[in-house]
């Protein structure tokens, strides 16, 4: 039987809420954007820390995908949460938002099969479930965007090292002065690319059944919730998103396991994408209610909200928190443009999106500089 939502007030969205231990101004989440401007070392740059700091009245900012280790890396200019450099330029990120009355936290990755041997040490393949290329491109500093290399499958041996990575990367974003963290496990990337048998087709432990694929999440989870309080963790599913060659042929009864499985843990949230990230919502049939049924906790709903759309998710109860991510690209003042009904600035020149500097990224005026 579904649960029954409890309605709110019509600007629910603008008031404070919680998130587990988070405690948040507004249910407007700024949702993860990759950017590829991290400096040398993958170190986040003082940009970083104008970016987020403009964008600081968010309910919550979930930072951009950062890598657990060097592995993990599979696009030009990401940046990193496991050197002692990355944790000291993220701190600076994360001072400038709290100055500014803000949350934030960090999502982080390991891209798996989505990657490049550009990036691996000494050339190597990619990784992955199984040896099976993924459809896609990734991004290389000078060369743009090009197909992702062959992986190879990870030794069963490998897999408690990995496990380790995300909750050793946990407890240094908590040192970097994240308020949380997200796992990513979402659009094609390692964690993802386990749970689907369109790209896991092992015959092992973390194989075949629903139960098996989705294994490897849950261990990740449970280790990252063990080291940081599950009440600081959340986890992003994109359950239909075709992004980076993902697939699964019965992906309603793989998320309403994964989303049954995880609501235990008393995490801060659970984040879904809804249909194809960025583009429609409905692409693929899929009911969302019956996942949102096995999941108690807190709910962040994302793709292609509006400002209406958002206002009546959030006040019929069915969404607890809405996350925009182009939204937030081009209005640092997000929050106040959507409370007021402000036209919203248009985004840049698509050139602007991956790589480069303050161009498209930091100069989005503000209404207030628009008046002054």
């Amino acid at each position: 039987m579904a649960r029954p939502y409890h309605p709110r007030s019509a600007r629910a969205l603008f008031e404070p809420t919680t998130a587990g231990e988070l405690t948040l101004a507004n249910r407007i989440v700024m949702a993860p954007l990759t950017r590829n401007r991290a400096g040398p070392g993958l170190v986040p740059t003082e940009l970083a820390v104008a970016y987020y700091g403009q964008r600081a009245s968010a309910g919550m900012i979930i930072a951009e995908a950062t890598q657990i280790s060097a592995q993990a890396q599979g696009y030009s200019g990401t940046p990193g949460c496991y050197s002692d450099e990355q944790v000291a330029g993220w701190r600076k990120v994360t001072d400038a938002v709290h100055a500014r009355g803000g949350s934030i936290i960090v999502q982080l990755w390991h891209c798996g099969r989505i990657s490049h041997s550009k990036f691996q040490k000494d050339g190597a393949a990619p990784v992955g479930p199984s040896a099976i290329r993924a459809d896609t491109k990734t991004f290389i500093e000078g060369q743009g965007f090009v197909e992702v290399s062959m992986p190879r499958a990870l030794d069963i041996s490998e897999l408690p090292g990995i496990i380790e990575d995300f909750r050793s990367a946990s407890l240094r974003a908590i040192e970097a002065g994240f308020d949380g963290v997200e796992l990513h496990g979402a659009h094609g990337y390692l964690l993802d690319a386990f749970l689907r048998d369109g790209s896991n087709q092992r015959t092992d432990d973390y194989g075949g059944s629903i139960a098996n694929r989705s294994r490897l999440l849950f261990e990740v989870t449970d280790a990252c919730a063990t080291a940081i309080g599950g009440g600081r963790l959340g986890v992003r599913l994109s359950p239909v998103s075709a992004a980076n060659g993902s697939h699964d042929s019965d992906p309603q009864t793989l998320f309403n396991h994964v989303a049954e499985r995880l609501s235990p843990l008393d995490l801060a949230f659970l984040h879904v994408v809804e249909g194809d990230t960025g583009g429609a919502r409905d692409s693929i049939a899929f009911d969302y209610d019956d996942m949102h049924d096995r999941f108690k906790g807190v709910w962040m709903a994302n793709n292609g909200y509006d400002r209406a759309m958002a206002m009546a998710a959030v006040a019929s109860g069915r969404d607890d928190l809405i996350s925009f991510g182009r939204l937030f690209m081009a209005n640092p003042d997000l929050v106040e443009r959507l409370s007021t009904e402000a036209p919203l600035n248009h985004l840049m020149d698509p050139s602007t999106f991956y790589g480069g500097g303050a161009h498209g990224y930091t100069d989005y005026p503000s209404m207030t500089e628009m008046a002054a």
